[in-house]
């Protein structure tokens, strides 16, 4: 049985790794054997950053290098993705999910569902109350939308709950989970809702 295959984009800094990063012990301790491909222009960046942070076996982490715009690898073109994803499955035949993190784009990164059977879209309220009024691809068609910084949003002037209404108002009844990941903070829920969408097991 091929592991199930999810995508989280969204744009740079908003809390890709960093929600892996929080991911991966909870996801682990459920006993969900796991693996992560990470893309970016032209470093093995967030690849090292996850390798080095002892969380995960440094060997389960692959990486691609986008070497253009960054979402080309993960929706127009992703045959680099899916060949790293099908070498993680080849050495670790017990996997069980592979998360693909895209390199930092804008509101318009989507992923291929040729790669990935189900995304998470990731902003940050410290990049404004009205990214959900711009409506870009990646807060609409997402199959779940991340806000992070919640723990930002008085020190930036953010109103959080009309950014939230804002957001449920745009994505036509779509999940969408507020978190603060420095924090720590709603990570689990997040962890359910990958396991119930992918894993069928929440």
């Amino acid at each position: 049985m091929s592991a199930a295959r999810i995508g989280i984009g969204g744009p740079v800094g908003s809390g890709k790794t960093a929600l892996i990063e929080r991911l991966i012990p909870v996801l682990a301790g459920r006993g969900v054997d796991l693996a992560v491909v990470t893309n970016d222009l032209v470093t093995h960046e967030d690849a090292e950053r996850l390798r080095r942070s002892g969380l995960i076996d440094p060997e389960r982490v692959a990486a691609v290098e986008a070497g253009a715009c960054p979402h080309t690898v993960i929706r127009e073109d992703p045959t680099l993705n899916i060949a790293a994803g099908d070498e993680l499955e080849a050495r670790f035949p017990g996997v069980e999910l592979i998360i693909f993190e895209s390199g930092g784009d804008n509101l318009a990164s989507t992923f291929s569902l040729d790669l990935v059977d189900w995304w998470i879209f990731v902003i940050d309220v410290a990049g404004g109350d009205d990214i959900p009024r711009k409506r870009g691809p990646g807060i609409l068609r997402s199959d779940l939308l991340v806000v992070n910084k919640t723990d930002l949003a008085p020190h930036v002037g953010v109103d959080l709950p009309r950014m939230l209404s804002e957001a449920e108002q745009v994505r036509g009844g779509r999940p969408i989970i507020a978190t603060s990941l420095r924090r720590g903070e709603a990570v689990e829920a997040v962890a359910d809702a990958i396991q119930r969408a992918v894993l069928f097991t929440a």
